[in-house]
């Protein structure tokens, strides 16, 4: 599953980057993450945990309104006891939709990748659903606003656990 979402990623990303319409970019921020247990387990002590982000998008103009903006970051979330932190590679692609030249709204999915590869009770392969402003400063500097609500159970079926991960991150942005 991880291969062909990669795979697939990698397609979009060439296919897309011989585009005349197309701007690249590196952001980084500011993350507040937290895991929702549901509600039997909320007697496990979690707190939320303050993590930083970074990455490379690319942003492609599907139309006058609509950019499609495939990215890889890497992001620190979970939450504050060290047995729950946890980092990821993350594949976000989302379509953000111009509302005026300064202001876009952008939803999408997201695959995370486990950045640690041992066996410690957390899945290492999960999915999201993301949701976001950008206000553009200036042509090339811009700052966003994102949320990030986890689809499934974070943790291994045979802990009999389940969380889902929440993350809002504050970045900021330059476009090349």
């Amino acid at each position: 599953m991880k291969k062909t979402i990669l795979f697939f990623a990698f397609i979009l990303a060439s296919f897309y980057g011989f585009s005349q319409n197309s701007v690249y970019g590196v952001r980084a921020g500011f993350n507040i993450s937290d895991l929702d247990f549901e509600d039997q387990y909320d007697y496990l002590p979690h707190t939320h945990r303050n993590g930083f982000m970074i990455g490379f998008f690319g942003e492609y103009k599907l139309s006058n309104v609509i950019d499609l903006a495939p990215e890889i970051q890497f992001s620190a979330e979970g939450s504050k006891q060290e047995e729950l932190r946890i980092n990821y590679i993350q594949l976000p692609v989302l379509f953000k939709f111009n509302v005026t030249n300064n202001f876009a709204f952008a939803v999408g999915p997201q695959a995370s990748l486990k950045a640690h590869e041992y066996e410690d009770g957390v899945k290492n392969f999960t999915y999201s659903g993301v949701a976001g402003v950008d206000f553009m400063i200036t042509d090339e500097f811009f700052l966003d606003f994102r949320y990030k609500y986890g689809f499934v159970n974070l943790f291994d079926d045979e802990l009999g656990v389940e969380a889902k991960g929440n993350t809002m991150q504050i970045g900021f942005g330059v476009k090349f």
